[in-house]
């Protein structure tokens, strides 16, 4: 397996200029001298942001990154579906770990952060989420959202497993702590809490009702995603009661609802769709872009 080094490299600031993608190459920001992904199937460490895909949205602090392959080399449109493997199942990897994205543009990004001659370092992104879709081009993508990490300032990389039993620790003081400025979408928390209560706190997939000192706690799980591009609505027909199992396994698309209210793959039937019944649209949304099907 490569060695993946994930965070900033020793010496190479934000805003870091290169004339040449070898040079790129050779600072070790973007290791690949071709593509726009670098990495593989055990995670990505890096993307280029130039020339891109049809179905790109660059907002500076927000990308909506399209995954590599199907596209035809000299018209730069999509001629056959992407693939869940290499780099992008390595972004994946990078959203479900937590692992930062070093993130680049050259001269033929869009507008207005293209670079204008040779490539910039443009600093950490976390992959938030990841979907597939139908591109401009009728083909099938897949589709990362990459948010800018504020508050730079160390190696970030992961540690590998000690051999042996690692020896005690001698400085048992709190982790460090920077300041952060977070960009969220305001939930409606008074809609969460009626849903939550409407089920007894019950998860709607395996009913489990999670006792803690306070009472009782569940999670609310919106169907169709609240953030960029999915723009669902915050309203209870959008809304499921989950415990926390279920609610990661539904928002990786582990598992999703068909038509008839079942819960797949597992074919248990949803629990309690009377109480506020769950929208077709939403559930049909959810599992063409996230279901594992």
């Amino acid at each position: 397996m490569p060695t993946r080094h994930y965070g900033p490299i020793t010496g190479v600031p934000v805003g870091a200029t290169f004339a040449t993608r070898m040079d790129l190459a050779k600072a070790g920001v973007h290791r690949a001298t071709q593509g726009g992904i670098t990495g593989g199937g055990d995670g990505s460490e890096s993307i280029v942001l130039n020339e891109g895909y049809v179905d790109d949205l660059d907002l500076g602090y927000e990308v909506i990154y399209t995954g590599h392959g199907g596209r035809n080399p000299n018209t730069g449109r999509q001629e056959r579906d992407q693939e869940f493997k290499e780099g992008n199942k390595g972004l994946a990897v990078c959203c479900d770990n937590g692992f930062p994205v070093r993130v680049c543009r050259g001269p033929k990004a869009k507008p207005p952060y293209g670079t204008g001659s040779g490539y910039r370092y443009d600093g950490l992104y976390r992959v938030e989420e990841y979907w597939r879709d139908e591109g401009s081009d009728g083909y099938l993508i897949w589709r990362f959202r990459l948010c800018r990490i504020p508050g730079e300032t160390a190696v970030w990389s992961p540690l590998p497993l000690p051999s042996s039993s690692p020896a005690p620790a001698t400085n048992l003081g709190p982790s460090a702590r920077i300041p952060t400025t977070t960009l969220r979408i305001v939930r409606d928390t008074a809609l969460s809490v009626a849903v939550k209560a409407a089920h007894a706190y019950r998860c709607q997939v395996c009913d489990f009702q999670l006792a803690v000192p306070t009472g009782f706690y569940a999670e609310a799980a919106h169907v169709h995603p609240l953030g960029t591009p999915h723009n669902g609505p915050d309203i209870s027909g959008n809304v499921l009661c989950l415990c926390p199992n279920h609610h990661v396994m539904f928002d990786k698309g582990t598992i999703w609802i068909d038509p008839s209210k079942t819960v797949q793959p597992l074919g248990t039937p949803l629990k309690r769709p009377d109480i506020h019944p769950i929208v077709s649209t939403y559930t049909a949304y959810h599992a063409t872009h996230f279901g594992k099907q």
